[in-house]
């Protein structure tokens, strides 16, 4: 019984790096904003979301072109940092970057992070209310198809947050 307290212990308080969420970042009211292998991404207010579901935060948005990021923290507990590493397979935040091919959508492509067990990069949620949510991110992502990566980097999101 002690050993399972042990491990539960550990598990959970692995769920965040700290508690302290950092600044808020600069995106706009309604994106998320980064600088993808150097070029600048932002998304459209219309296609971006925060979604508090079942214990967990999803954050999306897409621009106009057709890339997006989706980010997900499991077991979601407020305000802080959380880590994109697949160290611990019970706790496992994810990251993704993705760019749809819209001629032939079978040609998207998607960078995901983790996608071992080092740590490649955390989201950071600074201030949250009942409608919004506010943070950082950053990480490297890497594509299952071909194995390059793509660096994700000066990431903020202020979104509409909503809760099912």
């Amino acid at each position: 019984m002690l050993l399972i307290m042990t491990v539960s212990l550990i598990t959970f308080t692995g769920c965040k790096s700290d508690d302290d969420g950092g600044d808020g970042g600069n995106a706009a009211n309604g994106t998320i904003e980064a600088s993808v292998d150097g070029a600048g991404f932002t998304s459209l207010n219309i296609t971006s979301i925060a979604t508090l579901a079942n214990g967990n935060l999803i954050l999306q948005g897409n621009d106009a072109d057709g890339k997006g990021i989706v980010i997900t923290i499991f077991a979601y507990d407020g305000v802080g940092t959380y880590d994109f590493t697949g160290a611990d397979p019970l706790i496992l935040h994810t990251a993704v970057y993705i760019e749809t091919d819209i001629n032939n959508p079978m040609n998207s492509q998607s960078w995901s992070a983790p996608f071992d067990t080092t740590m490649v990069g955390s989201v950071s949620i600074s201030s949250e209310t009942d409608d919004n949510i506010q943070g950082t991110f950053n990480f490297t992502g890497q594509n299952a198809n071909d194995n390059s990566q793509k660096v994700i980097t000066d990431g903020s999101f202020n979104l509409d947050k909503q809760v099912l």
